[in-house]
């Protein structure tokens, strides 16, 4: 650091300026002059120690606090009290048991405020959102599935703030219990009853290889679902196959953790595919879900941030993914949402159709229990900006339990996802590419979509997103995403994302 120095010769030619102008009128000799400057001198030489000290104890402070003097980025590190000089005051001692260390510390990368830090416990706060402008106008306006119903499509043209996340997460008396609270809502529906989530869980680590949780938390039964959100291609949303083949969150315990040096694994036993908007007393009294999954980084040992999709942070060496799950359910009509709760998940055929509704095969039976099994298998890369992820699925949905006649007796479907992304500026600009199809009994739709990333900030901080999707036939569709049930053309969508 540089700071501004009075030249001494300067100094002195000013002072003796001075005080010759006026020594006829104070009487004043040359050689009290002289003793004057002489004190000058000496109290010039006291600055610039001082000065030179006090440049020393800033530098000493930015390597401890993280901050590089190029840029000025504040990593998050606890910043140890420094000492005090003899003769200064000093304000009351603060307790131990709530001090300070590092408070107010942006952690960067989106991942929040440090809040507090003291020796027995911490408090950390993020908050993520975005605003999109959504245009399905290129959208047919009718849609027949395969059974030849007719349905009728609501475009949108409009403005929403889709999503509100605010996280409070940390540790309390030992580091390796943490907490997590978040409040989730979707504010689509303005003007009417909200969606909101308000969920939690707590995790404890006994070592590497298990660190177990209680609470509520996404099975793993896709790439999507373990962690990767939203540290993502798309602004959330998921592909076509991907949101029509996945679990979704529920409330359970599960483990996971380190298997050796290369491999990731996480395993999951819960209420139902997903408990977003179902009541407690709406689930079966078996504890019959269960999902798993299991990764291998074999070249780098790690994947990025949550292991998600792009290359942001543009690896100089190849680093490479490779994951299998395994998801296991006994559904009904009363564990499933309703078709417009958050993240919504229900068990559909490939024309959209909903296999528990009443009359879903043209008939007067219903399926009134089903099991969905899934399989899913994954694949990555990343390297210098550039990425690439596939992804492919397979679900049965078989041991049906109905009421009347229904034409079928079990039902199979599979398909396939790819996303590949470049940053033509790292850190700042990004264009990418997704596609995905569903071979299904009742169709095989599909979808594609070209988007790009700016990141204004060079973080993730800020996103600035613009994609154009096309869709065929979709099977999927509620208020927050892009889709429709029966879609079939294109989507403009352009999102801005704050994530802190």
């Amino acid at each position: 650091m540089q700071h501004p120095r009075l030249k001494p010769r300067i100094l002195q030619g000013i002072i003796v300026s001075a005080l010759t102008i006026s020594a006829p009128a104070l009487a004043v000799s040359q050689d009290v002059i002289l003793e004057r400057l002489m004190a000058l001198e000496a109290n010039q030489r006291k600055l610039q120690m001082q000065l030179a000290e006090r440049d020393a104890r800033i530098e000493d402070l930015e390597q401890r606090l993280g901050v590089s003097p190029a840029n000025g980025d504040l990593q998050t590190m606890a910043v140890a009290p420094q000492a005090t000089s003899a003769g200064a005051a000093q304000p009351d001692p603060i307790p131990m048991d709530v001090e300070p260390q590092g408070t107010g510390n942006y952690n960067g990368e989106g991942r929040g405020y440090q809040l507090a830090n003291t020796p027995y416990g911490s408090l950390n706060f993020s908050g993520w959102s975005y605003v999109r402008y959504l245009n399905q106008q290129g959208l047919d306006d009718t849609y027949t599935d395969s059974f030849g119903r007719d349905f009728d499509i609501d475009i949108r043209n409009d403005f929403q703030v889709n999503k509100v996340n605010l996280t409070f997460n940390g540790w309390a008396y030992d580091e390796d219990f943490r907490w997590l609270l978040y409040t989730w809502t979707s504010k689509t529906s303005q003007g009417e009853s909200a969606q909101v989530v308000v969920a939690g869980n707590l995790k404890y680590r006994f070592n590497d290889a298990v660190d177990v949780g209680f609470g509520i938390d996404a099975l793993p039964g896709t790439r999507s679902t373990t962690g990767t959100f939203p540290y993502w291609l798309k602004v959330d949303h998921r592909t076509m196959a991907d949101d029509f083949f996945r679990p979704s969150y529920t409330t359970g315990v599960w483990s996971a953790g380190k298997l050796g040096e290369n491999f990731r694994y996480k395993a999951m036993l819960g209420n139902n595919l997903s408990q977003l908007g179902v009541n407690a007393s709406r689930l079966g009294e078996d504890l019959d879900t269960f999902s798993a999954r299991l990764d291998w980084l074999p070249t780098t040992g790690e994947f990025g941030p949550a292991n998600g999709v792009d290359d942001f942070h543009v690896h100089d060496e190849l680093a490479t993914l490779f994951g299998i799950a395994a998801t296991y359910s006994v559904e009904d009509p009363q564990s499933q949402p309703g078709t417009e709760d958050i993240n919504n998940s229900q068990i559909r055929l490939s024309d959209g159709t909903r296999i528990f509704q009443p009359g879903a095969f043209t008939t007067d039976g219903r399926i009134t229990e089903a099991t969905y099994q899934m399989v899913a298998m994954d694949a990555g890369m990343k390297l210098k900006g550039f990425s690439l992820m596939g992804e492919y699925y397979w679900r049965w949905v078989d041991d049906l339990k109905t009421e009347g006649d229904i034409p079928v007796d079990d039902l199979f479907d599979h398909g396939l996802q790819l996303q590949t992304s470049y940053m033509f500026m790292p850190k700042y600009l990004q264009g990418y590419i997704a596609a995905s199809k569903i071979f299904g009994e009742y169709g095989d739709p599909w979808d594609t979509a070209v988007g790009v990333n700016w990141y204004p900030f060079r973080e993730r901080l800020l996103r600035v997103n613009s994609e154009l999707l096309y869709m065929k036939d979709s099977p999927i569709g509620y208020s927050s995403i892009p889709y429709q049930v029966g879609g079939n053309g294109l989507v403009l969508h352009a999102n801005l994302e704050m994530k802190f």
